[in-house]
């Protein structure tokens, strides 16, 4: 098995491995937010989401472990090569949308999202938040287990999409910054 191979078999192992450092991190929250991203990805795959959209639901929140204040742009990169550009568009901007529910309790502008209006990822995000996001908070719901989750994460990260190929011109065999 090549270099670039074993890595790609090895990927979902350890983007599981890093979602597991979310549990016990309760912040300020009643539940810690691995079972808040669990609820989350629970809820999405009941609604009927797609797989992809659901594994982004997952792992929306996986940034926040080295980065708290750009969370959802460092989940956002995490999943961009493996996403739709409105999955990547929807993670990334998650948290400035979860602003509008809070920002005014800390002297920020709870409508910062409103520049975004005319973007057609928009109301994407906004509904993430509504019936996913905001919802994941329960002590009272019991979210599917990590395991469940798995073979999802697995075929998400198979192989990047034909948008990121395009867009960058790499994939799991032409990837300039992984030595042969």
């Amino acid at each position: 098995m090549i270099e670039q191979d074993r890595m790609y078999a090895e990927l979902p192992g350890r983007v599981i491995d890093h979602l597991m450092l979310l549990k016990g991190d309760y912040r300020s929250f009643p539940v810690d937010l691995l079972n808040h991203s669990l609820q989350a990805a629970t809820l999405a795959y009941t609604a009927g989401e797609s797989e992809e959209y659901v594994v982004c639901t997952l792992l929306h929140d996986v940034g926040d472990i080295l980065g708290s204040l750009n969370h959802g742009e460092l989940s956002a990169k995490l999943l961009q090569p493996f996403v739709s550009d409105e999955n990547y568009w929807m993670v990334k901007h998650h948290g400035l949308f979860q602003g509008y529910y809070f920002y005014h309790h800390i002297g920020r502008d709870r409508n910062a999202r409103d520049r975004f209006i005319n973007h057609p990822h928009f109301s994407r995000t906004q509904s993430f938040i509504d019936n996913y996001d905001n919802l994941a908070f329960s002590k009272d719901r019991e979210p599917m287990p990590v395991e469940f989750f798995e073979p999802m994460i697995k075929r998400v990260f198979s192989s990047p999409t034909p948008e990121f190929i395009s867009r960058t011109g790499r994939s799991k065999h032409n990837n300039p910054t992984v030595e042969k």
